[in-house]
């Protein structure tokens, strides 16, 4: 979804003007005439459809809604960094950002390739840096470039939520809320949240964009996800990042009806590590939790890990490759519950105990919404009451 052009300089304006509560002082600060910072707040309220100000002999007084908003919109310039960035530049090389070439940025925006040059190049020029590097048809971001497009993605991301309390106060369909589901949180968690959710809150849109942890959190630094679900990290590794445990989940060992591992169970309570080893295993890559679970699990049970085969973080594929072969996997139950239920996958307990950690991510700092708090709250009430 193409970010809306916001106008940069209308929001200095009006936040300069709650600041200092005076049209003489706010103008002075941002460098426009009294009559420029006059028009550019009437426009703003004119966008919104309510009054930000009530003027009157002592001054400019914010109303409640500019109150919801001003620190919002004080955010969102810091996170710009310079007077000088319109709001067109930030469209235009967010776009060109995240789809990595002028073309791709186009079919996103709707914008032409020209129109998008020419605002990246006066971006550039307004920096005074060098925002991008040319690699045949595809752009690659300078240093400053990517922290250029960290900053504007968190800038559009408080104007989203500034705007979306305004909303709210007004009445009105309050924003959307952007969820990032890492493959656990998408068995029943994030489901069941989403639907009582949306009973409470119809007018609130819900997005949930599926991905692993190396795949969604840029994007939630970046400011385009405002939360993340699934295993948590170790805490030391993301220091700019927000954990917080919901539950705990115990995965098994996973693999077809009729598997040749299943039939040692009649003779023994569960199989030790020499038994797994013997066969195939489908696990995703080394960086993720649960391979190292998986690692730890092996070494406990008295074998050293053998080689993965398979690498693989789908579900869908996992199931598959299990049902098709004598391979393992380790999974929670939960993820292939009609399976399992079904018959024609069975699990079992580990041989020693795996444990890991699901819960909520975020960014530090981050200043929730009352729908996405009240969101966060349903997430924790939905798995204490065993839908995790």
């Amino acid at each position: 979804m193409p970010e809306p052009a916001y106008n940069i300089r209308h929001y200095a304006a009006f936040a300069a003007t709650v600041r200092h509560g005076s049209v003489t002082r706010a103008a002075r600060s941002v460098n426009l005439t009294q009559p420029a910072l006059t028009q550019a707040i009437a426009r703003l309220e004119a966008e919104l459809g309510c009054a930000l100000f009530e003027r009157g002999a002592s001054g400019m007084t914010p109303t409640e809604p500019a109150r919801l908003l001003a620190p919002r919109a004080e955010a969102a310039i810091a996170h710009v960094g310079s007077p000088r960035v319109t709001g067109t530049q930030v469209r235009a090389f967010l776009a060109l950002a995240r789809s990595g070439s002028y073309a791709g940025a186009a079919e996103a925006t709707g914008l032409s390739a020209a129109s998008l040059h020419r605002a990246v190049a006066d971006l550039a020029v307004a920096l005074g840096t060098r925002l991008v590097d040319k690699r045949g048809r595809s752009i690659l971001l300078t240093p400053q470039g990517e922290r250029r497009a960290r900053g504007f993605g968190l800038a559009m991301a408080e104007l989203r939520s500034g705007l979306a309390e305004v909303a709210a106060w007004q009445g009105k369909a309050a924003g959307r809320i952007v969820v990032g589901a890492m493959p656990l949180s998408r068995a029943r968690w994030l489901p069941e949240t989403i639907l009582r959710f949306h009973g409470l809150h119809p007018g609130v849109g819900i997005a949930v964009v599926e991905g692993s942890h190396a795949e969604l959190a840029g994007p939630l630094r970046d400011g385009e996800i405002d939360l993340m679900l699934g295993a948590l990290r170790e805490a030391a590794l993301l220091d700019d990042l927000a954990q917080e445990p919901v539950f705990e989940d115990r995965p098994q060992l996973v693999m077809r009806s009729g598997h040749p591992l299943l039939q040692a169970l009649l003779l023994a309570e569960r199989p030790m590590g020499p038994q797994l080893a013997a066969f195939p295993w489908v696990l995703p890559a080394r960086d993720t939790p649960l391979r190292q679970y998986w690692e730890a699990m092996m070494r406990s049970a008295g074998a050293e890990p053998p080689e993965v085969g398979i690498e693989c973080g789908s579900v869908l594929t996992v199931r598959q490759l299990l049902l098709g072969s004598d391979a393992l996997t380790l999974l929670s139950p939960a993820q292939l519950a009609v399976e399992l239920q079904a018959g024609v996958l069975a699990a079992m307990p580990t041989p020693a105990p795996v444990l890991r950690r699901i819960g909520i991510t975020t960014r530090a700092g981050w200043r929730p919404t009352a729908p996405q708090a009240a969101f966060i709250a349903l997430l924790r009430d939905v798995a204490h009451a065993g839908f995790a």
